[in-house]
């Protein structure tokens, strides 16, 4: 299907070019900038859908860069039709030369002249690949002019990155201080109501000098510190730090009630930042799933290219997750700080997918 885009995207630009005289000689004339706004933004949606581009708002589109881009998009049209015309010419030369070495008919009644034959086959060859080369080049030079005067400058380009950065601070501020207060209701409701009880068991203790008491006060105070050190681990398991995040997941894996399986890992360690995103990413997604989905198996899978991390966790459960609830919509937060992006396909009746993909450094 892709090379069907590519020559119906050709074939449109080279009949575009009527169109872009026309626009052009309306904006010399009178001034007209509508039409050429228009048949500019139409020009970049060709390029979007059936050449590979990228896509551009119409808003930001300028009337004199949009007439530039008009003017220097004629030519490229032109060349790509004459692209065209020599693939068809190749192809057709190509065929016959092939269809007569194939069936060892003559060439115009004049016996069999198997050099001829020979030499319309090869130029038809060398056409074919001089032409997909050359409609190579004439794609690429239709995505370069989009960019060049079509996409955003280079202030528009500052504007939209600091307000990116605005958002993603405001976004990292909400999620640390949602973070902050989910470990004061941990240490409140958990952690101070038990250190209580070891309190009150003790005075009790040492009123009537029992020794059950005493064993009690012994083990909720044991148990204070089991909870004390969940409290840690949640707000940062030290194994990340220490031997990377595959084995911080694991440690995760073992105490999910849901059996969860891991495959991939880095081939090297990113920045520490990263490193911890995708981290609370897959357990936020393994707290989820264990609570919510009712899930009997979750799959976890680390993969990294050269520039990107990018972790993809599964399960089996009813689906149905919000990713604008506050535990994923945190996620996200933290993870577009990093200049990433979280996803969470989660139809309902399941399965759920999230992927979350960070830049390495």
């Amino acid at each position: 299907m892709r090379p069907v885009r590519t020559v119906a995207g050709l074939v449109l630009g080279t009949v575009s070019v009527c169109a872009a005289l026309a626009v052009l000689a309306a904006w010399g004339v009178a001034r007209c900038s509508g039409p050429v706004v228009g048949v500019a933004a139409w020009e970049q949606r060709r390029v979007a859908v059936l050449l590979g581009g990228e896509p551009v708002c119409p808003e930001v589109i300028e009337p004199r860069r949009a007439a530039a881009y008009l003017w220097c998009r004629i030519p490229v049209g032109l060349l790509g039709g004459g692209t065209l015309v020599l693939l068809a010419a190749g192809g057709w030369t190509a065929v016959v030369g092939l269809s007569r070495w194939l069936t060892g008919h003559d060439v115009d009644g004049m016996g069999p002249t198997w050099p001829i034959v020979g030499y319309l086959l090869t130029a038809g060859l060398l056409l074919l690949f001089l032409d997909l080369a050359g409609l190579a080049a004439v794609v690429e030079l239709e995505r370069r002019l989009v960019r060049r005067f079509l996409g955003p400058d280079e202030l528009a380009r500052m504007r939209r990155r600091i307000d990116e950065l605005t958002a993603t601070r405001s976004g990292i501020v909400e999620a640390v201080d949602a973070e902050r207060r989910r470990i004061e209701r941990d240490l409140h409701d958990g952690l101070q109501q038990r250190l209580v009880v070891v309190a009150m068991l003790l005075g009790r203790a040492r009123r009537k000098d029992s020794a059950e008491l005493y064993r009690q006060a012994q083990a909720e105070a044991e148990q204070a510190v089991e909870e004390l050190r969940q409290v840690a681990w949640r707000v940062y398991p030290s194994t990340l730090d220490e031997l990377g995040l595959r084995e911080a997941l694991a440690q995760d894996a073992e105490r999910s009630p849901v059996p969860v399986h891991i495959s991939g890992d880095l081939v090297r360690r990113p920045a520490p930042a990263v490193e911890t995103a995708a981290y609370f990413a897959v357990r936020e997604a393994l707290t989820n799933a264990a609570k919510h989905a009712s899930a009997g198996r979750i799959d976890v899978e680390i993969g990294q290219e050269s520039r990107s991390v990018r972790i993809t966790v599964r399960d089996d459960g009813c689906g149905g997750a919000d990713p604008n609830g506050p535990g994923l919509a945190g996620l996200a937060r933290r993870i577009r700080a990093l200049d990433g992006h979280l996803s969470v396909d989660s139809p309902p009746g399941g399965p759920t997918r999230v992927v979350a993909e960070l830049p390495c450094d």
